[in-house]
């Protein structure tokens, strides 16, 4: 790999059981399996999981205990979820430097996500994520389908309306994965995305669609209507079959990842510099409204108390005292390095090893 070529960082995301962890261990195995192999950097990001079919590099569950947040915080399972991602976050700086470490010597970065989609994909901790990854690397969202679920013409219509949803708020080059095809080829969902009629004809024959008197029913009105509307948003998708388990359609997959870095780079990158403009100007415009009315406030309040402005004075000194006790230690651990003393500190389980009476304060 090229040093002026970067990794191209593949989020898999999809619904409970689609077969995400699956998809990114084949996916890492091929990568393992090439000659010359070339092992990617692999992110768990679900602190859920139990076991996980492939070895990350950096596992959330080394920085935050999901058992532990549950119990200290008081939560159901996709709060702790939530709130365990929150508290990874804030430390996702030190991630993206142990991931740009890696850039010229690894050409993927794979992302595996929480099991429920609405976590990553709605969820504030998920858009800083994604966004921060997709300013430093090529990023590209692959969006996994269950093949043999989807055969029902509503729940491919359902996984169809998610993936749209899903492009428009990252706005990253898009590729719909239908996994799982050594149990059900995806021929059928190629020609109802190609084909409006196939799938209209394929409706009208379910029977989840129809009354007892075989009269559509308001279901299958809706799923009509939005098969009209997709159908421009099916023109411009990427999509392949995989099968995770035999291993088919994977070398597919990776074109298709490579296509839309070359999307991501003619596309992405100068929509991102045009918000980025944007937004520093707008930020500019008012940190200057901001400054102006500080000046005047401040004018006004040494013209009324002249006594209080003598003391108003700045202390260079106290400002590097402060910042010296800023640093932190590491609190992400990366499994393909030898671990040193001080690696990182469990947000959880260290502090309640120093003082067992601490209690976490509530969520406000």
């Amino acid at each position: 790999m090229s040093a002026t070529k970067k990794p191209v960082c593949i989020i898999a995301i999809g619904m409970a059981g689609s077969g995400k962890s699956t998809f990114v261990q084949r996916i890492n195995a091929h990568l393992h399996a090439r000659i010359p192999p070339a092992p990617p950097y692999v992110l768990n990001l679900d602190p859920a999981v139990t076991n996980v079919p492939f070895e990350a590099n950096i596992d959330i569950r080394d920085t935050v205990d999901y058992h532990e947040v549950m119990k200290q915080y008081n939560l159901g399972p996709n709060g702790a979820i939530l709130t365990a991602l929150n508290l990874f976050t804030t430390k996702f700086d030190q991630v993206l430097d142990l991931v740009e470490k890696r850039a010229e010597s690894v050409d993927y970065v794979i992302v595996d996500t929480p099991g429920q989609i609405e976590i990553f994909t709605w969820s504030a901790s998920g858009a800083i994520i994604t966004d921060a990854v997709a300013s430093s690397l090529p990023t590209v969202i692959a969006y996994i389908v269950d093949t043999p679920r989807a055969t029902a013409p509503a729940t491919f219509m359902s996984n169809m309306l998610y993936a749209c949803s899903i492009l428009y708020k990252t706005k990253l080059p898009f590729i719909v994965v239908f996994n799982k095809i050594d149990a059900q080829p995806h021929d059928f969902a190629l020609n109802w995305m190609q084909d409006f009629e196939t799938f209209q004809e394929a409706l009208a024959t379910h029977r989840s669609t129809t009354d007892d008197e075989g009269a559509p029913t308001y279901m299958n009105s809706l799923m009509n209507s939005m098969s009209l509307v997709l159908d421009e948003f099916y023109k411009h998708l990427k999509s392949v079959g995989v099968s995770s388990v035999t291993g088919d359609g994977v070398s597919e997959f990776f074109e298709a990842v490579e296509a839309s870095r070359e999307e991501y780079e003619k596309e992405y990158l100068p929509e991102l510099a045009r918000m980025r403009a944007q937004r520093e100007a707008t930020l500019q415009k008012q940190k200057e409204e901001s400054t102006a009315r500080m000046l005047a406030d401040l004018a006004v309040d040494r013209t009324r108390n002249p006594r209080s402005a003598l003391q108003d004075r700045w202390n260079p000194q106290e400002e590097e005292d402060e910042e010296d006790d800023d640093g932190g230690e590491l609190n992400i651990i990366d499994r393909s390095e030898e671990p040193w003393p001080g690696q990182y500190v469990d947000l959880t389980q260290a502090r309640r090893r120093e003082d067992s009476d601490m209690a976490w304060p509530r969520p406000t």
